[in-house]
């Protein structure tokens, strides 16, 4: 990917970076540290190294350059005593502010923003995943353009539309739209090739289970235990952009798709959840959520924040969830953090401790997810009686002199089926 300055990082050898944090007031300082924190991962897995941190206390952001000229001439001496190349803010700049940084800076300066979209373009690997990318990374770069004035103008021909014309920086803004038009149709395309796949899943009456959770959770992890996947899972962040279905057979034999979604993280760039709206469409649209919890890590209550913040985004707070703590075998404190949120269950997805539990607990769910309806089905149509047996689990059955009264759990794709001898739910 090309770098353009003042955008993302540049990869071509290893930048020296400095962190920047705010603690406005009413915020923890503890939160703000542990945000840079994991910035530095982010900035580590992006191909950066750190070279030093300052948090400031403020009672609100400058308008004009985040942190105040006064901490920013602190920041520029900071950078060349440290020899840093880049200064990144945790906080996402606005495009005004971000060019007054660098004019006092003398250097780039880039958000939380950023770096994540840069990392996103490393890691994607497929054409749909390129395009998302790519039109985040257009969505973020547009408001930020800047060119020169009228020395790079098209002089226009002809008596009237003789001046300035059109500058360099419009002729840019331009094909930086026509270029988002043109991706925007490609996912749109790739949007209703997925909604045919998943209205053939539907037919084939398959439930459907999304991974869901903070990167590096170990959600490919666990799709490999459960299905010998083969997905690249490290511990790295953002290893997986790119979902994955693979089936997993329950042990009463029913067969569930499980799908393998991108990692989320606090602060996820409005402008990646919108590119990624059509794969993100697999949770919305899933019987169960299975949100996978890093039981290791520093504030795993906050990671669950994160998730379920960009879920309600995505529209899918609806959909059951089964919370998973991971990671057991390295630290005991998943053990307790399972037992503080009902019906979690504590699994480590590398050594296959409590997978059993996991499985139970699936099976579970998605059979309280189904509804128990009530048919009558009158003796003549026997040929119906034996197909709701086989489409659904039946929980009672009494015979009359005329009919049989069954009650059994049917989806909604069973329900329509057997519709017209449908009495009510019970």
């Amino acid at each position: 990917m090309t770098y353009v300055p003042g955008t993302l990082i540049d990869r071509t050898f290893r930048e020296r970076i400095i962190l920047v944090g705010v603690v406005l007031t009413g915020t923890d300082p503890e939160v703000v540290e542990a945000a840079l924190d994991e910035l530095a991962l982010l900035v580590d897995t992006a191909g950066a190294d750190v070279a030093g941190r300052i948090v400031q206390r403020r009672d609100r952001p400058d308008p004009a350059t985040y942190v105040g000229r006064g901490k920013a001439e602190e920041l520029a001496a900071l950078s060349l005593e440290v020899d840093a190349d880049t200064v990144v803010f945790d906080e996402e700049l606005s495009p005004a502010q971000q060019r007054n940084l660098e004019k006092i800076l003398g250097r780039t300066a880039i958000d939380r923003t950023a770096v994540i979209l840069d990392i996103f373009a490393q890691n994607a690997r497929s054409p749909e995943g390129k395009a998302q990318v790519e039109l985040a990374l257009l969505r973020y770069r547009l408001p930020r353009l800047r060119g020169r004035g009228h020395e790079l103008s098209q002089q226009a021909g002809g008596i009237g539309t003789r001046g300035p014309g059109e500058t360099q920086l419009e002729v840019d803004r331009r094909r930086l739209v026509r270029r988002m038009h043109r991706l925007e149709d490609e996912l749109k395309a790739v949007e209703r090739t997925r909604g045919v796949q998943r209205r053939s899943r539907r037919r084939g009456r398959h439930r459907e289970l999304a991974l869901v959770g903070y990167t590096n959770a170990g959600k490919s992890t666990l799709l490999n235990r459960l299905t010998d996947a083969g997905v690249p899972a490290a511990n790295r962040l953002f290893v997986t952009l790119d979902p994955r279905t693979r089936q997993f057979s329950l042990p009463g034999g029913e067969t569930l798709l499980i799908t393998d979604t991108v990692g989320f993280v606090r602060k996820l760039p409005h402008e990646l959840v919108e590119a990624f709206r059509s794969t993100l469409d697999s949770v919305r649209l899933s019987d169960l959520v299975v949100h996978v919890v890093d039981g290791a890590a520093p504030d795993p209550e906050g990671q669950i924040t994160a998730v379920r913040t960009v879920l309600a985004e995505i529209g899918a707070t609806d959909v059951p969830e089964l919370v998973v703590v991971n990671k057991a075998d390295r630290s005991d404190e998943a053990v307790r953090l399972a037992g503080t949120i009902e019906g979690a269950v504590c699994i480590s997805a590398k050594t296959g401790e409590g997978m059993d539990g996991f499985i139970r607990a699936v099976g579970d769910r998605l059979q309280y997810a189904d509804r128990v309806v009530e048919l009558v089905i009158p003796w003549a149509r026997g040929d119906v009686l034996a197909a709701v047996h086989r489409e659904g689990e039946v929980v009672d059955q009494r015979t009359g002199d005329e009919s049989a009264t069954v009650h059994v759990v049917l989806d909604d794709a069973g329900q329509a089926r057997f519709k017209e001898y449908l009495v009510a739910p019970v």
